[in-house]
């Protein structure tokens, strides 16, 4: 299903402990979470290890397979590839394995980035996986992030598939024509394409603009659902970085 209608590709309905709460305890406890994990010495592999183990966990209890959020890890992929060549293009002491010269530096700051950005990716899947959008743009408005950034995340959920379907129909349109872009010569088409695209969005962004000023929008959209969340809810979705935090600590003390 589409981002349109509140659910998207990441999201995977279920019926948990963990979909139930309020979507700002998740969105604060997720950001406590990745806080923790990011000041872990890198030192302190059993802590990233914990970390690992608690996200399980949690994965368990919201009834996430493994198999799904291994998947969605995929998208860490990039940054996977940089951290493969920081051992090799760093600075500071040699050590050699496998045949190897690598840097110490660079295998610790690979470990670092490996470490610390799959779980921090893992962490945001779980919330995704979880959470609808519409839930999450609510959560934001709880949290008290600035009304135009969450109304602009609302319009570009929104409509991102839309303009998607635009791109999707100017490529057939191009094609029906005998039209295949293989080589240097072609990229001034789609430059072009792309030039009518943004014009297209643009012009679309101004007629929904006006539409909503002729039915009374002031800059600010209507709280319709107004999200609380108890004390025993906050408790729960604040479990995983209160046991983080403690693993932490005890990481900087040993």
């Amino acid at each position: 299903m589409g981002a349109v209608g509140g659910t998207h590709r990441l999201y995977r309905h279920a019926h948990s402990p963990v979909h139930a709460l309020p979507p700002h305890t998740k969105l604060a406890a997720v950001l406590a979470f990745v806080v923790v994990v990011v000041s872990t010495p890198r030192t302190a592999m059993w802590a990233f290890a914990l970390y690992a183990v608690l996200l399980a966990l949690v994965a368990r209890h919201a009834r996430v397979p493994t198999a799904f959020v291994l998947r969605r890890l995929l998208i860490e992929v990039p940054f996977v590839a940089f951290a493969v060549l920081m051992p090799f293009v760093a600075e500071g002491e040699r050590v050699d394995v496998l045949g190897l010269s690598l840097s110490v530096n660079g295998l610790w700051g690979a470990w670092n980035v490996l470490a610390k950005g799959t779980l921090g990716v893992a962490a945001s899947v779980l919330l995704a996986a979880t959470t609808e959008l519409r839930e999450l743009l609510l959560g934001l408005q709880r949290l008290r992030l600035p009304p135009l950034l969450v109304q602009i995340a609302s319009f570009m959920i929104r409509y991102g598939d839309v303009i998607t379907d635009e791109m999707r129909r100017m490529r057939i349109a191009r094609e029906s024509r005998g039209f295949e872009a293989r080589g240097v010569r072609h990229w001034g088409v789609l430059a072009k394409s792309a030039g009518a695209l943004f014009i297209r969005s643009y012009e679309r962004g101004e007629r929904v603009h006006l539409a909503m000023v002729s039915r009374g929008y002031a800059g600010s959209m209507p709280v319709i659902d107004e999200v609380t969340a108890s004390r025993a809810q906050w408790t729960r979705a604040l479990a995983l970085p209160l046991s983080a935090f403690v693993v932490c600590v005890l990481g900087w003390a040993l």
